[in-house]
């Protein structure tokens, strides 16, 4: 399930970031290759403007926000999120079976606010005052 989920969102990260969508659509499902490289762009214009980078994918784990599903059509979903601080990698993605592998059916990534408690900064320490020695 990891390399799932990583290699499909680095597949739109390479995507976002180069503007060729082919290699994505070449990854999915028959159903996922009828969006054209050119519909796909269009799609995911927003992420290429904004020069949305999903590269931390490759070095932290995700968790998933439940457990993994195949649905009443043999679909695979998994939905979850990547931690990042204040705010994380939100991901929904969709597999389909095909010749005994887990084809991309269906993606959408996006930035949303995090679930997870932040991690609070350690106290700073606190100047004491220094003892006044009689003399």
């Amino acid at each position: 399930m990891l390399i799932l989920v990583r290699s499909s969102l680095l597949a739109l990260d390479h995507a976002n970031k180069t503007g060729v969508y082919t290699v994505l659509r070449d990854l999915g499902s028959p159903q996922f290759q009828t969006n054209t490289a050119a519909r796909l762009s269009e799609i995911f214009a927003g992420q290429r403007r904004d020069k949305f980078d999903l590269s931390a994918v490759a070095a932290i784990d995700p968790q998933l926000t439940s457990p993994p599903q195949i649905d009443a059509n043999g679909m695979l979903r998994l939905v979850g999120f990547f931690p990042a601080g204040p705010q994380q990698l939100n991901f929904d993605l969709a597999f389909a079976p095909v010749d005994g592998q887990w084809r991309l059916f269906g993606i959408s990534a996006g930035l949303g606010q995090s679930t997870t408690p932040a991690k609070k900064p350690p106290p700073k320490p606190r100047s004491v005052p220094k003892k006044q020695e009689a003399e």
